[in-house]
């Protein structure tokens, strides 16, 4: 399931890795950078609570100046939080420092250990000694202290104000006398960041992977290419095609080497056919010039003997210059119908008296070669009338295949020698006589001219007695 969305293509599968492992570093990346920026205000606040207690917690006469302040504010007629007409009201009040002989961190409220560890750091640094250190987050509103503040300061009333969180940091003097207590209005985070964070991945990552496939685009068109021509080159190896020399300097020498290596091929292929022609007329000719003198003889029978050999010996021959030229004919495959080609067969082997009928025979049309496809469907149903008593053709379509199978009801073959009977001059039969069996090139000829066509060639034993032959064509290429 998972591998149907895999791409199967060199570049596709590159490409996919490269993304997912670019996407993972983005992300790694990007949480780095939000652990840093966490990491960055958190040593802002810290260093804002600590300095909130160096310089107000270090010096108690402040508070009683405050209040002596607020006292002659009130003999002048101004209310405690109302500030002076002529100064304006300031939009972040500052909160004060409360001095209480016990905590104002409640037990069962969650502390902030990375703050409290922090603040405890910064103060050592600057001499000043504490007991325990205690710092947690509030609500605004959920704050008792900053509650009684609110009713001297209107700017703590807004909705705003109320719902802002606060941090609480209590710190116990060094002789256990008491807890000073800062409090610190957290500052929002930036609205666009996470946005902008995003967008700057996005951004990132589309350039690279564009990059990416720009170059793996122009390292892998020639792969595709010749891969394309190597799979041409095996079906028609008399046609040799020059590929362009593209890509990298490894991929352009990669071409060269198979552009050498189609030539050589060819060039050898030519020479073979030169050669099967020689060896069949300088065999073919005192063969023909051998049966006329045999017919001066007297013996008859050892006359007809001696003409069954020269014959036996041109059929081995036609047999093995066909098997050497399957793929060399230059004939170009059409969409033929199977069934008309099996019936045709049929009803040769039906004026020769031989035991083959057709069992279903229906429309299935596929691009094959007609000459080739006729002599391995021959090749089968003599096997099968040699060897089984009689032979019956079937034409059907099973998973995108045309198939020509040929039954017999002979004993079939042992399962250890099934694929060794399609091998060159391996035989049934030990003997090499022509009336109980031939060279053994029929099998191995049907094997070939099925390969050449893309399909394959199948042996089995059927379960009711007797052996199973299937020519199996791949149906891509048929027109209905």
């Amino acid at each position: 399931m998972v591998r149907r969305f895999i791409p199967q293509s060199l570049l596709g599968q590159v490409m996919l890795v490269l993304a997912v492992g670019l996407m993972v570093a983005q992300l790694i990346s990007a949480f780095l950078l939000y652990q840093a920026a966490e990491q960055r205000r958190e040593t802002a606040l810290i260093s804002s609570i600590a300095f909130r207690l160096v310089a107000d917690g270090a010096n108690p006469g402040r508070e009683e100046r405050r209040r002596a302040r607020l006292a002659e504010l009130r003999e002048r007629g101004f209310e405690p939080g109302s500030p002076p007409r002529d100064r304006p009201l300031p939009r972040r009040p500052r909160f004060g420092i409360e001095r209480t002989a016990q905590s104002p961190v409640e037990p069962g409220e969650s502390r902030l250990s990375s703050f409290e560890t922090g603040l405890r750091d910064v103060l050592d640094q600057q001499g000043i000694e504490s007991g325990e250190i205690l710092v947690t987050r509030r609500i605004a509103s959920q704050d008792p202290y900053i509650r009684d503040l609110a009713e001297r300061r209107p700017a703590l009333r807004t909705p705003d104000w109320k719902e802002r969180g606060i941090l609480v940091a209590s710190v116990q003097r060094a002789d256990r006398s008491g807890w000073i207590t800062v409090r610190l209005p957290e500052p929002r985070r930036p609205t666009g960041g996470p946005v902008t964070l995003i967008f700057q991945t996005l951004v990132i990552f589309t350039v690279l992977v564009l990059l990416l496939y720009l170059v793996l685009r122009r390292i892998t068109r020639p792969l595709a290419v010749l891969t394309d021509r190597v799979g041409d080159f095996s079906r028609q190896p008399d046609r040799v095609v020059e590929i362009e020399e593209s890509g990298p300097a490894d991929t352009r020498r990669l071409i060269a080497a198979h552009n050498a290596m189609e030539r050589r091929i060819a060039a050898l292929l030519d020479e073979k056919d030169v050669m099967l022609g020689a060896i069949g007329h300088d065999l073919k000719t005192p063969l023909a010039a051998l049966r006329v003198r045999i017919e001066s003889v007297p013996d008859e029978d050892q006359r007809d003997r001696m003409a069954s050999s020269i014959e036996d010996i041109t059929r081995t021959l036609d047999d093995i210059l066909s098997l050497a030229r399957i793929g060399r004919n230059g004939g170009q495959a059409e969409a033929l119908d199977l069934g008309a080609l099996a019936i045709g067969v049929v009803e040769e082997f039906e004026d020769l008296n031989q035991p083959v009928s057709v069992q279903d025979a229906p429309r299935v049309v596929a691009e094959v070669q007609e000459t080739w496809i006729k002599r391995a469907l021959r090749n089968l149903v003599s096997n099968a009338v040699r060897y089984g008593e009689c032979a019956k053709i079937s034409v059907l379509e099973e998973n995108g295949h045309a198939v020509l199978r040929v039954d017999d009801t002979g004993p079939g073959i042992r399962a250890g020698q099934i694929a060794d009977m399609m091998e060159p001059f391996t035989r049934g039969e030990a003997s090499r006589n022509r009336a109980t069996g031939g060279a053994g090139l029929g099998l191995t000829l049907a094997r070939a001219i099925a390969e050449q066509h893309g399909g394959a060639l199948q042996l089995a034993n059927r379960k009711k007695g007797g052996l199973r032959a299937e020519i199996r064509l791949p149906m891509q290429s048929a027109k209905r």
